[in-house]
């Protein structure tokens, strides 16, 4: 009998430590990744930068044209750049693009969350920083179609 009070005490032990994320939270969480996609459809450089860390750290897997994989690295200065121009003719993105994000779990200064956008997923880590900015630091990406994660032969 000893042993279940034991556990019951760590349990709530435990659970004590726990904070669960508030509402700002998850607010201000979707709004980074929502900076970070919105900022690629409407042409918004200081937009991507507000949602993405310096230390961003963006990467998927892709075969180059020799057939080897590898796997592909985007920065901060190259998603801020990309901003910059990608959808600048609007023809990058439907009329009502996809926009679906789920915040899987918020834990004090760090969280994870899919997005789900028009042709690919993106899983990503963020953190509130020293001045309570949650900022996108980490994404790994997949096309929905696996097969386009390769460069073509020349």
């Amino acid at each position: 009998m000893k042993i279940y009070g034991l556990v019951f005490a760590s349990v709530l032990i435990s659970l004590s430590f726990y904070t669960p994320a508030s509402a700002g939270d998850k607010a201000a969480v979707e709004r980074a990744v929502t900076d970070y996609i919105q900022s690629q459809h409407d042409v918004l450089p200081q937009m991507m930068a507000r949602g993405i860390d310096e230390s961003l750290a963006k990467r998927t897997y892709w075969q180059s044209a020799e057939g080897e994989e590898v796997v592909l690295e985007t920065s901060y200065d190259d998603m801020v750049k990309l901003a910059s121009f990608y959808n600048e003719k609007g023809d990058k993105f439907p009329e009502k693009p996809r926009i679906d994000i789920d915040v899987y779990d918020i834990d004090k200064r760090v969280a994870s969350v899919k997005l789900m956008a028009d042709d690919w997923i993106d899983y990503m880590h963020l953190y509130k920083n020293d001045k309570g900015q949650w900022k996108v630091i980490n994404v790994l990406w997949q096309f929905n179609d696996i097969n386009a994660h390769t460069s073509k032969r020349s």
